[in-house]
């Protein structure tokens, strides 16, 4: 019997949005988790196996031990049917405000630190990152688009679609602040 009370944390919520997706087994959820996950959540593979663990415990998730390449029985794992409710209901629960750890803004926030040709390498810099994510999410997009899943909400697809579209949109804000900030390094400079 599955314990329903017991607290399940946002990286078991993650968890449960892939295996909702697909069975998969912990190394398949550390890869995945790390694309496309990984472009707004991350997890270390050692913090993985412990909270499928702690998911198959109770009963969120289960398992089947399959042939494998190692010396470890290895388990392909699947969302449970009360799995799938825990998760359904946590995607539309109440918010909680989450506080923003932004190591680019954190940078940022002291570039008044350095001289001018400094600034401008490390805005130059997060310009290439924020572009390259911005040619990888529109890649992703186009891979996906003529499939009729990225029109259906109960579909992973529509779900992967309306994500990279928020992708895209971020990355392209963050390029006109790049290049806003350009624009004011180079109006101080006069």
């Amino acid at each position: 019997m599955p314990d329903s009370a017991a607290p399940v944390s946002n990286l078991g919520f993650a968890i449960l949005g892939l295996l909702a997706r697909r069975a998969s087994t912990g190394y398949e959820v550390a890869q995945r988790m790390r694309k496309p996950i990984g472009y707004f959540w991350t997890a270390r593979h050692s913090q993985i196996y412990p909270e499928l663990n702690r998911l198959d415990a109770v009963g969120l998730v289960e398992h089947e031990v399959i042939e494998g390449a190692g010396p470890r029985p290895t388990k392909r794992y699947r969302i449970t049917p009360t799995g799938q409710t825990a998760l359904a209901a946590w995607v539309v629960g109440d918010l909680e405000p989450q506080p923003v750890r932004d190591l680019e803004i954190l940078r940022l926030w002291s570039i008044w630190t350095v001289d001018p040709d400094a600034a401008h390498d490390l805005i130059g810099r997060l310009e290439g990152a924020h572009q390259s994510a911005l040619d990888r999410y529109l890649e992703e997009l186009a891979e996906i688009s003529d499939s009729p899943g990225t029109r259906d909400p109960s579909n992973p697809l529509f779900a992967s679609r309306i994500t990279l579209e928020g992708g895209i949109r971020s990355r392209r804000t963050a390029l006109e602040w790049c290049a806003w900030m350009r624009a004011e390094l180079a109006a101080a400079e006069r």
